[in-house]
Order: C-alpha cells, then sequence, then structure tokens
C-alpha cells in the first residue's frame, strides 16, 4: 500500500495563444488507504489529473510521489497502480477469466497457480464466480463493471484509479454499485482516487473529496465539511442537490439589501461580515422552513410557483409576493425563483401563498466579488446519535 502525493501538479497543452492550462497547480495529500474522490464538472480536470497520475499523460510541472517515491518519469507498466475506464475495456473475445488473468500473464512471473487463485479470489470478492465462463457480451452492465473491478484487484496494487466507472449503468444499479465499491475498497484497504462529475456519488462515496473547476482545486476536505462549511460560492453550488439558492445583497447599516427583500444581521453575523459592501447570502433548500405564519424579520411572504415531488420530499419553487411573474434582467428565460424542500407527505399547490422563512443559523455569506465564503453554519450543529444498549 501507499501515500500518494500531488505536489504543486500542472498540465498544459498547447503553447503560445493556443496554451490550455487543463490541470493548475493541484496539490494533495492522500493517506495510505484512504478513498479519495476528484469531484467537478466537465472539463475541469479531474480525468487528465488521473491520467498523469496513471503514467497516460505527462506532467507540465510537478511532482507524483508514492510514499518516498518520486514516479513522474516511470512509464504507466511499472507504477504499481490498476484503472477501472468507463468504458469496462474488456476484450470481447475472451471470457470473464481469460480477462482477468490477461495482465497477471503479460506483466508478472506469477506460475498458473497463483494467477488461477487470485482470479477466482477475486471473482468470489466481485460476485461474479458463476459466470467466470463466460465472455462479455453474455453479461449485463452491472457484470462487465465487476468484471472489470476484478481484473484491477488481481494485481493487487499500491492504488487504484477509476474514472467515472459507473456512468454507463443504470439508476438502480449505479446505486447499488457504490455500495459494493465502498464495502471492497474498505475490506482491501487500497488507496484509491475515484473520478465522478456526479456530486452525489462523491458525497456518498469519498473519505474526502477533492473539487476542481477550471482545473483549480477549490477544496478539499470530508463531504460533510465541503457540504456545510464550502469555501466558497461554487463548491456551496455544486455539492448538493437541489443546489444551495443565492441571493445578492448590498449590506447597508447591519441589513442585507436585496431587490426583493431586507434580511437583518446579528452582531456576530455582521462580524463576520466585516467590511465587505456586496455580499451573496446563500441558503440550501432544506435550510428554508415554510412556516404558517410571519414572526419575524427573516420570514418573507411568497407565492408557490411550482411544486416537483420527489418522493420523500417535495421541491418547492417559490417566488417573492408581487414578483412571481417576473424574469431575470440577465435571462428572460430564467424566472426569479428560489427553492424548499418540504416533507413528502405535506400537501402544497402551485399558486398558493407561503411564508418561507430563512433561519439565521443556516444561512451562508460570500463576497460578492472573489466568492470567497465569509460566514457558513458550523459542523458543530451537526447531532451525534448515541446507540442505547
Amino acid at each position: 500500500m501507499a501515500t500518494l502525493t500531488l505536489e504543486h501538479l500542472t498540465k498544459e497543452f498547447g503553447g503560445g495563444s493556443d496554451r490550455i492550462v487543463a490541470v493548475d497547480d493541484v496539490s494533495l495529500d492522500i493517506a495510505d488507504g484512504e478513498f479519495l474522490v476528484l469531484v467537478g464538472p466537465s472539463g475541469c480536470g479531474k480525468s487528465t489529473t488521473l491520467r498523469m497520475i496513471a503514467g497516460l499523460e505527462t506532467t507540465s510541472e510537478g511532482e507524483i510521489r508514492f510514499g518516498e517515491r518520486r514516479i513522474n518519469d516511470r512509464e504507466a507498466k511499472n507504477r504499481d497502480i490498476a484503472m477501472v475506464f468507463q468504458s469496462y475495456a474488456l476484450y470481447p473475445h475472451m471470457t470473464v477469466r481469460e480477462n482477468m488473468s490477461f495482465g497477471l500473464e503479460e506483466s508478472t512471473d506469477l506460475g498458473d497457480d497463483e494467477i488461477t487463485r487470485r482470479v477466482e479470489d477475486a471473482a468470489t470478492t466481485m460476485g461474479i464466480g458463476d459466470l467466470i465462463d463466460r465472455k462479455p457480451g453474455e453479461l449485463s452492465g452491472g457484470q462487465q463493471q465487476r468484471v472489470a473491478l476484478g481484473r484491477a484487484i488481481v494485481r493487487d496494487p499500491s492504488v487504484f484509479l477509476l474514472d467515472e466507472p459507473l456512468s454507463n449503468l443504470d439508476a438502480k444499479l449505479r446505486s447499488q454499485m457504490r455500495t459494493e465499491l465502498q464495502r471492497i475498497q474498505e475490506n482491501l484497504g487500497v488507496t484509491t482516487v475515484y473520478v465522478t462529475h456526479d456530486q452525489t456519488e462523491a458525497m456518498t462515496m469519498g473519505d474526502r473529496i477533492a473539487i476542481l473547476d477550471g482545473g483549480r482545486l477549490q477544496q478539499v476536505g470530508t463531504p460533510l465539511e465541503c457540504y456545510h462549511e464550502p469555501a466558497n460560492q461554487f463548491v456551496a453550488g455544486f455539492i448538493g442537490e437541489p443546489s444551495m439558492n443565492f441571493f445578492e445583497t448590498t449590506v447597508e447599516d447591519g441589513r442585507l439589501i436585496a431587490d426583493e427583500f431586507e434580511y437583518p444581521l446579528s452582531e456576530p453575523t455582521r462580524e463576520a461580515v466585516g467590511d465587505t459592501d456586496r455580499v451573496t447570502l446563500g441558503v440550501r433548500p432544506e435550510d428554508i422552513a415554510l412556516v404558517d405564519a410571519a414572526e419575524s424579520d427573516h420570514d418573507f411572504r411568497t407565492v408557490v410557483d411550482v411544486v416537483e415531488p420527489v418522493g420523500s420530499g417535495n421541491n418547492v419553487y417559490l417566488a417573492f409576493e408581487g414578483r412571481e411573474n417576473e424574469r431575470s434582467e440577465f435571462d428572460m428565460e430564467e424566472s426569479r425563483t428560489f427553492v424548499a424542500t418540504v416533507g413528502g407527505l405535506r400537501r402544497v399547490e402551485a399558486g398558493q401563498p407561503a411564508i418561507a422563512r430563512f433561519p439565521e443559523d443556516a444561512i451562508h455569506l460570500f463576497d460578492a466579488g472573489t466568492g470567497e465564503a465569509l460566514r457558513n453554519r458550523t459542523l458543530d450543529d451537526i447531532e451525534t446519535v448515541e446507540p442505547q444498549l
């Protein structure tokens, strides 16, 4: 096993006016046995970062180390890594057994008995022991994915690299495989870097997540840290579904002034804002309460625009009273609505009035110029459940 260190990793394509910086000065320390998820929108540099670790792309600047060993100049086959691709990359004319054993036969001195043992153990671990003599064309998408993972497991590598391995699966199977992957990685204890654009996968699978945008690292932390204490507005908007609501405001006399409302701040929150005069107010949909009566300066009269039932809850799109028919001045197709999440058994209908409460202990504030977080809710608010034995 191994720790994995990325130090000021940079990758450029082209040159001169055509120069593109795909990965820009990324530094990460990944602990031995850790499951780290690289997540971000398409084109953010996450797959390029993974390919540099694998040796499939050269680095423009920076270092990659396994433990104390610098591996920048090592060929991919000598890096002691195993990679699982989005496309599975199985040989269609070979059986499952042959697909899983091929890499060992070609790149190691292991005997036939040891290779057979490894393949059969991995197939059992992946739950495909009864499929070992079938060919890929006879398998479902989920079974093919298990073969691709099993092929990586038999290598017994120091590091697993997984590049969006579940994106070709249907939603239900993808959810099942997320759980399976976590269990397998935990049992094997192998340092793992997993790339995805799906923030739900990132939140549910990673010990930590590293969020990229435009080739730059935005934040590294546990899923809860990135969700509740985002480093900036990009992270706050990217992590979470539905996304955090944002309102552009100015700061005047201890109040946030928006086109639709005024929001008075307590003294501690004013101190967090400091001298910043333009602030973006953020509030997550689940933190907006729909209450029966306006009782404070943080309660606002709204009208329900659209209700989106999702089973366990309802996503309720709201417009401030008197502005329900307005569109953004920047995009005539974009409605001036925000979203609150309420329980699935609560009846809410389009067109009805509603009072939305933005509790101050749940709001996030960002510098409107830089996007940097000025104030987040803290993880101290999270309850710990102690089992009663």
